[in-house]
C-alpha cells in the first residue's frame, strides 16, 4: 500500500484567507485570479495580492495552486495566453486547468509550473488520467461522481508518480462535476465561464404539459423543497479509506467562504490526518472532537457523496436549504501593540462580551473583551462598523493570525 502523506489543499478567496489557511494547517492553497477561473463572484486575487500570497505560502512551506479552469471560448484564448505569461512571472506551484486549449497554452508558456487537470474536465476513468499524464499533467482531480472503489482502480492503472486529487469536504454540485447549464438558461450567467448563480439552491414547482399555468408544488412539508439540493460532503470520519484509495491530495471546497470557515476546516482536517498517520487509535479517540469542530462551520447537512456507491435520498435536503451557524466571525489578530490586539472587524461585538480565541493548534480560549479603541485612540463601547480597524484588549493572550469568534448557538 502506498503510504504517501496526503496533501491538505484549502481554498482561499483573498490574501487574508490564504494566510489564515496556511497558518491553520494547509499544505497547499488554491486561489483564483481576476480572470479565467470558475468563481467570478469570489473576491479573487489581484496580481499584487497573488504575488504576496505565493511569497507568504512559500515562506511557510506551503504551495499555491491557481485556477485557470474556465471552459474557454474563442474570444478567451488571446487573453488567457497573456494571463499565463503574468502567472509565469509570479511563479505559483501549479495551475488547475479544465480546457485542453488552455492546458496546451500553459505547457508552451510556463512549462515549469505544474499542470493539474480540474474536476471540471470530468475525469472518471484511468484512460482519461493516462491521457492527461501523456500530455504532461502532474495531477488530475477526480470527478465527484467516483466511488473510492473506482479511485482505487484508477490508482492501479496509472503511473506511481502521477497524483490524484479528490474532494474531501464542501458543497456538492448537482450537475456532472459542475458543468451546469441551468444558470445560463435562467439568468444568462454561464457557470462554465465563472458566473454561476447556484440555481440548484432555488425552490421549484412542476408544470404538466397539458395544464399550462397550473403549478404543482413538490414538497415534503409546507415550505416546499429544493429538489436539486445536495448535502455538503464531509469525509472527516473516512480519512483511512481516502488514504487507502491512493489519493494524494485532499481538497476542501469553498473559494467563496470566510476566513473562519477556512480556519475551522483546515485545522480540523489537519489534526485528523496527522493523528491518523501517527496512530489510528488516536484518530478514533479524537473523532468526537473532529465532529464537534466541523459542526462549528456554517454548513448545511453532511453526506459522503458518491464515495461508497451512488447516494440515495439521504444525500438530498428536502425540507429547506437553511444553513446552520454556530459561530460568528469577528476578525483575525493582525498585530499586537502596547498589549492590545489589532483586528479588522468583521461583525459587531462589544466591551464586556465573552468571545473565543481560535488558535491553529486546536485550542479555543474563552476571553472577555475588556476595551475597544479605534485607530485615533478613541475608546468605544462596541464595534458596529464592518472592516473598521480596531485595537482590542482581551482577558487572555492571543497571537498574530489567531481568530476571534463568538458562539451563537444553532439558528433555524
Amino acid at each position: 500500500m502506498r503510504n504517501r502523506h496526503p496533501e491538505l489543499l484549502i481554498p482561499a478567496s483573498s490574501l487574508e484567507v490564504l494566510k489564515t489557511a496556511v497558518m491553520f494547517g494547509a499544505d497547499a492553497v488554491y486561489i483564483g485570479g481576476e480572470a479565467f477561473g470558475l468563481r467570478a463572484k469570489a473576491k479573487n486575487f489581484s496580481m499584487e495580492d497573488m504575488k504576496e500570497g505565493v511569497q507568504f505560502a512559500h515562506e511557510h512551506g506551503a504551495r499555491v495552486h491557481v485556477t485557470v479552469n474556465i471552459l474557454a471560448h474563442n474570444d478567451d484564448l488571446e487573453g488567457a495566453a497573456e494571463y499565463l505569461k503574468e502567472l509565469k512571472e509570479i511563479g505559483p506551484d501549479a495551475l488547475i486547468i479544465a480546457d485542453p486549449a488552455i492546458f496546451m497554452l500553459a505547457k508552451e508558456i510556463c512549462p515549469e509550473i505544474e499542470r493539474h487537470v480540474s474536476t471540471q474536465a470530468n475525469n472518471t476513468n484511468y484512460g482519461t488520467f493516462n491521457f492527461w499524464w501523456n500530455l504532461g499533467a502532474k495531477r488530475v482531480v477526480t470527478a465527484r461522481e467516483l466511488s473510492l472503489k473506482e479511485i482505487r482502480e484508477i490508482r492501479a492503472h496509472i503511473p506511481a508518480e502521477m497524483e490524484i486529487e479528490s474532494f474531501i469536504h464542501g458543497a456538492m454540485c448537482i450537475s456532472y462535476s459542475g458543468r451546469c447549464l441551468l444558470s445560463n438558461f435562467f439568468t444568462g450567467r454561464d457557470a462554465n465561464q465563472g458566473a454561476c448563480t447556484h440555481p440548484c439552491r432555488w425552490k421549484y414547482s412542476v408544470v404538466e404539459e397539458t395544464r399550462p399555468g397550473e403549478y404543482m408544488p413538490v414538497y415534503e412539508n409546507e415550505r416546499g423543497t429544493y429538489i436539486f439540493n445536495s448535502k455538503d460532503l464531509c469525509m472527516i470520519e473516512h480519512i483511512p479509506e481516502m488514504i487507502d484509495a491512493g489519493i494524494d491530495s485532499f481538497k476542501i471546497e469553498g473559494r467563496m467562504k470566510t476566513a473562519l470557515y477556512v480556519a475551522t476546516v483546515a485545522r480540523t482536517y489537519r489534526k485528523a490526518i496527522d493523528d491518523y498517520l501517527e496512530d489510528p487509535k488516536k484518530y478514533e479517540a479524537n473523532m468526537p472532537w473532529y465532529r464537534d469542530q466541523i459542526s462549528n462551520c456554517t454548513y448545511r447537512q453532511f453526506t459522503t457523496g458518491f464515495y461508497f456507491g451512488k447516494p440515495g435520498d439521504e444525500s438530498q435536503i428536502y425540507d429547506s436549504n437553511t444553513y446552520i451557524k454556530e459561530y460568528t466571525y469577528l476578525g483575525i489578530i493582525g498585530g499586537i501593540k502596547d498589549g492590545m490586539y489589532r483586528i479588522e472587524q468583521r461583525n459587531k461585538f462589544s466591551v464586556g462580551e465573552t468571545v473565543e480565541i481560535m488558535k491553529p493548534d486546536g485550542q479555543n480560549v474563552e476571553v472577555t473583551v475588556e476595551k475597544i479603541i479605534d485607530e485615533d485612540g478613541q475608546e468605544q463601547e462596541s464595534a458596529p462598523h464592518p472592516k473598521q480597524v480596531l485595537y482590542v484588549a482581551l482577558s487572555g493572550e492571543a497571537s498574530v493570525y489567531d481568530i476571534l469568534r463568538r458562539q451563537e448557538g444553532v439558528t433555524e
